[in-house]
């Protein structure tokens, strides 16, 4: 009987609690209407009353939904997932909230016992509540913005650590910025260079600090509740035009698993006396340790012993072929167009590749979303003028650059008499233009177009140009994703016209044409571990050269090489790991792919015996398209960093990779027609591994930053060529190629203070570089089939870049450059064989010319610091080559009545003093 009674008790009871929660269910039914009007729908269809402000809720976001016998907490739910706003129901009221929850009781120990157990507070029939904002509370008042909600609370936030991401912009364009330091407490982190960063908080009250040195320092009260954005705008600094001349990344090089980094900015640059006053981020480069180039107005560089053809030169992901303007004197990109310039010489991200020694990755300038600005330059050589301009403000702008050269002057007070006869121009454009479509998508386009004439006699006329194009799309899928498409074409051609008054004139061309496509990707699932991973394709399209007549009634022979073409593709994936807070490993890899493609005829030679025209044994016939050759390799990029104190780390880097396209040049030096050609049948790819290890020391308080890298590099496949060897308009080209062995190895030491009355810094390599040129066959050798110097081996490198700052508006800048002289083979006697005399050579780079050393002063002026004025001035006055050192170029060797003599060419034998005047505004 007892159990019977207990039985229809629960039936009863759960009957009325069936009954209760059925009066409750509602069913609604909405269709691409805004939040507010489903609100106003279940006010209308239900007893319930919402309270809320109306500008928390975006009404141009529609949605549509259909609940059958749904309570009203299931709907709610439903309504505002993926918002932040929070609701709260007593009976018949519901109160929204943003971000945060409203409690009906105090939580427990609330005050040192439990929790009363009473509903929520009613006055005058309006609820009033409690929200968790004890850290708020305790936070001392300081002078920072008001408290900002990130994210969404539930029930459980408190328990929880959560991810603030977003970005840090410039105030005054709205762009990114990169290498700003975010901190809240002892937690910290770097931009990356698209100013993006990640920070893990604890849930509740915090501070937020973001602080660069160029840079105001901007805080951030947040009251974070869950994962969620937060972007904040920073100021430049007034004294931005003040000192610097050079600067790393704050830190990086302590912060960074990678080794061999530099970061070059170019408002920093601009009180380094260079010659004829330009202000160029590249030829600063190489007063860095481990960046040298073959001579003084030398194109290329020579990056820890590689070729010139060894580094990845990039505009905005586009690739540049010849850097230089007027013999290498000026690099070809606008000075005022460029942002930075970060340099690879050690550890090579996996998303670069295709060279073997460095990645000279440079990022332009972007528009000023806000209002119209420009700068420019007046030397004596060249003007230059910048101008940006917001298209719609706060959302695209475009900025346009030009530069020009009025240089027949400076030729003709050269010492060289060949150089004071000659002529030389060069202008190049540039122009880009940003789009920002939303909070998640960005649009970039680059055009660059650079073009030099000169004429070395009087019936020659050389002309180079370098044209590219570029697209970038941005595009962030959510906290944890972001990605981007880059576009890119490039292309360099050089012509040679000889105007005689005979037959003979004719024109020579030469061309090479790049286009690429890149998907890059970035992931970051937490704290420890950041993703970045991808693909790349790379269309060649070469026209080795042409040669034609300009006279109908010529007898000279027309010739036009076969046209060479290749795809080189690859994948890539790294992962930045942080093991430990001490412990930072950068680990990727990089898997590319090239194929040499047709229309092509390739020859076909006899094995065992050299390549030459008398051993072709057949010859092969490819198609449009058809696959000649398939060449891979498996690139693994390994960088280790390890902080044995806060301020001092310690760096070790394995990179192997892979370089498909070789430049063809008989020089000492690159030169503007030297010419590119693709790994085929008879030509393999460069490859080549370097192992680094760096120590890296920083003392803040006197803002010095100490460094002493090592590196050892070994490389396969390196060309050269044969003695005499005929590189142009050859049908048979490979018969004159040798490949060999190369290696190298240095040391980099480098002290450098970024601010004070006195910065700069001071730099030293003592490095080595060899090439090995072996064969079974004695005309493929190259001294006796031993390693040998290279044409830039120079043991010893110091440099020395200071300023000092006498006022807030006058400084003092002097450069110090010594280099060991480079290699070179020298006659060393006479024979006589068949009647006829001939002189006999050293080995080859047995000798060197006479060491190069140089000292550069410059006094820099700036205008008055008042903020409004129409423009701010900045002058330049040096002298380069104080010391008027006559630093040899060349030697070279003239035999006059039986003797054999020397001579040395120079550059600048005397001092060139210069006067630049900078404006900006």
């Amino acid at each position: 009987m007892r159990k019977l009674i207990i039985f229809l008790f629960l039936l009863v009871f759960n009957q009325l609690i069936y009954s209760q929660d059925k009066t409750d269910l509602i069913t609604i039914e909405y269709s691409n209407i805004s939040k507010i009007d489903v609100i106003n729908k279940i006010e209308s269809i239900s007893s319930y009353k919402f309270y809320f402000q109306e500008d928390w809720i975006n009404e141009n976001i529609l949605i549509s939904g259909n609940h059958k016998d749904k309570s009203i907490k299931e709907i709610l739910t439903s309504v505002f997932e993926d918002t932040s706003i929070n609701f709260f129901i007593d009976k018949n009221k519901i109160i929204l909230t943003r971000n945060s929850i409203i409690y009906d009781k105090l939580p427990d120990n609330y005050f040192g016992n439990k929790a009363s157990d009473s509903n929520v507070i009613v006055k005058s029939g309006n609820p009033i509540f409690f929200q968790q904002y004890d850290s708020i509370k305790n936070t001392k008042s300081t002078n920072i913005d008001p408290i900002t909600l990130v994210g969404k609370e539930t029930s459980n936030s408190a328990s929880d650590l959560y991810s603030l991401s977003g970005y840090i912009k410039n105030g005054k364009n709205d762009e990114p910025i990169s290498d700003v330091t975010v901190k809240s407490g002892k937690t910290s982190v770097n931009t990356d260079k698209d100013g993006y960063y990640t920070l893990q908080l604890p849930y509740g009250m915090n501070i937020i600090e973001a602080q660069s040195l160029n840079y105001t320092k901007a805080s951030r009260k947040i009251m974070i509740y869950s994962n969620g954005k937060l972007n904040i705008t920073i100021s430049e600094k007034t004294n931005q035009l003040n000192e610097v001349v050079i600067r790393g990344k704050r830190k990086q090089n302590l912060r960074t698993a990678i080794t061999g980094v530099t970061t070059i900015e170019a408002e920093g640059i601009k009180n380094i006396p260079l010659v004829l006053g330009e202000r160029d981020v590249l030829k600063v480069a190489l007063t860095i340790p481990g960046i040298k180039t073959a001579g003084e107005g030398s194109a290329g560089f020579n990056v820890r012993g590689g070729k010139e053809d060894q580094n990845l030169i990039l505009l905005d992901n586009g690739t540049i072929y010849n850097p230089a303007h007027f013999f290498g004197f000026f690099s070809a990109i606008n000075p005022y167009t460029i942002s930075k310039v970060d340099i690879y010489k050690g550890s090579i991200p996996s998303e670069f590749g295709g060279r073997l020694s460095s990645v000279f990755d440079i990022t332009s300038k972007s528009g000023n979303l806000t209002k119209f600005s420009g700068e420019g330059g007046i030397g004596p050589v060249t003007s230059n003028v910048t101008i940006s301009t917001p298209i719609v403000k706060e959302k695209s702008s475009l900025i346009i650059g030009g530069r020009a050269t009025y240089s027949g002057w400076i030729l003709r007070s050269l010492k060289d008499e060949q150089l004071k006869k000659s002529k030389a121009s060069f202008y190049d454009l540039f122009t880009k233009y940003n789009h920002k479509i939303n909070k998640n998508n960005s649009l970039e386009t680059t055009l660059y177009y650079s073009k030099d004439a000169y004429s070395i006699t009087s019936d020659s006329l050389y002309k180079y140009s370098n044209r590219l194009g570029s697209l970038k799309w941005k595009h962030t899928f959510n906290d944890k994703n972001k990605g981007e498409l880059n576009i890119t074409n490039s292309e360099y051609k050089f012509n040679i016209e000889y105007d005689s008054n005979n037959l003979n004139a004719f024109d020579f061309g030469f061309k090479i044409n790049e286009s690429q496509a890149t998907i890059k990707l970035n992931y970051t699932p937490n704290d420890k571990h950041k993703f970045t991973y991808g693909v790349s394709s790379k269309l060649y399209n070469i026209n080795p050269g042409n040669f034609s007549a300009k006279d109908p009634n010529s007898l000279l022979i027309p010739i036009n090489i076969d046209k060479e073409k290749g795809l080189e593709s690859a994948g890539f994936i790294s992962d930045n790991y942080k093991i430990t807070k001490k412990l930072l490993l950068d680990i990727g890899v990089r898997y590319s792919v090239f194929m040499a493609l047709g229309k092509s005829t390739q020859k076909i030679y006899q094995e065992g015996v050299p390549l030459s025209e008398a051993t072709v044994i057949s010859e092969k016939e490819f198609g449009n398209n058809k696959t000649i050759n398939t060449s891979s390799g498996f690139e693994p990029r390994l960088a280790l960093r390890y902080m044995i104190t806060e301020d001092f780390s310690i760096k070790a880097g394995y990179d192997k990779t892979f370089q498909y396209i070789h430049l063809l040049s008989s020089n000492t030096t690159q030169s503007p027609t030297d010419t590119w050609k693709l790994s085929d049948l008879n030509v393999k790819p460069q490859n080549g591994q370097q192992l680094s290890l760096g120590l890296f020391k920083n003392i803040d308080y006197e803002d010095l930053e100490l460094s002493a890298e090592g590196y050892y590099k070994k490389s396969n496949n390196i060309l050269d060529y044969k003695v005499g060897a005929n590189l142009l308009l050859n049908e048979n080209l490979e018969t004159e190629l040798l490949q060999g062995e190369g290696k190298s190895y240095g040391l980099e030491f480098l002290v450098k203070k970024s601010e004070g009355r006195l910065n700069g810094w001071l730099g030293y390599t003592y490095s080595r570089s060899f090439i090995k040129l072996d064969s079974p066959f004695n005309e493929e050798k190259v001294n006796n089939g031993e390693f040998f110097a290279a044409n830039f081996d120079k043991p010893h490198d110091f440099s020395a870049v200071l300023n000092y700052k006498f006022t807030k508006r006058y400084s003092f800048s002097a450069n110090f450059i010594y280099q060991t002289g480079r290699p070179i083979t020298y006659p060393i006697g006479k024979y006589t064989y068949g009647n006829a005399e001939y002189t006999l050579y050293s080995d080859r780079n047995k000798f060197r010319i006479p060491d190069y050393y140089r000292l550069d002063m410059g006094v820099n002026i700036e205008g008055n610091h008042k903020l409004k004025k129409l423009a701010h001035s900045f002058w330049n006055i040096s002298v380069y080559n104080v010391l008027g050192r006559n630093n040899p170029y060349s030697v070279y060797f003239v035999t006059k009545e039986g003797q054999v003599k020397a001579y040395k060419t120079s550059i600048f034998g005397i001092p060139v003093p210069t006067i630049t005047y900078n404006f900006k505004f």
